[in-house]
């Protein structure tokens, strides 16, 4: 509602501006000014009115999914750390050890 009203006082602003702003010496005018002022007003209504609106796409809720189980075929494995010499000196690394 706060963003109606701001763009209607806004298009009402703009179209006494160009309504005072016409020449006073010229009689006949009048209908150029006011087409403007129309087409000033009626773009801020229909701003406004879309400016409003629901988005028209909603992002679906975030879900969690469980990972599928993993059946392990075959012997266990498991990790180790082992102890080697890479040239400069004893470094360690993990390994898997399958069973």
């Amino acid at each position: 509602m706060k963003k109606t009203f701001s763009a209607l006082l806004a298009a009402a602003t703009v179209a006494g501006a160009l309504a005072a702003a016409t020449p006073a010496a010229h009689a006949g005018g009048g209908g150029v000014a006011a087409g403007i002022a129309g087409g000033l007003l009626g773009g801020a209504l229909v701003g406004a009115a879309i400016a409003n609106s629901p988005p028209a796409y909603a992002a679906p809720p975030p879900a969690y999914y469980a990972p599928a189980p993993a059946y392990v075929e075959g012997p266990p494995c498991h990790v180790e750390r082992e102890r080697f010499w890479d040239g400069y000196g004893w470094r360690f690394r993990r390994i898997r050890v399958c069973d």
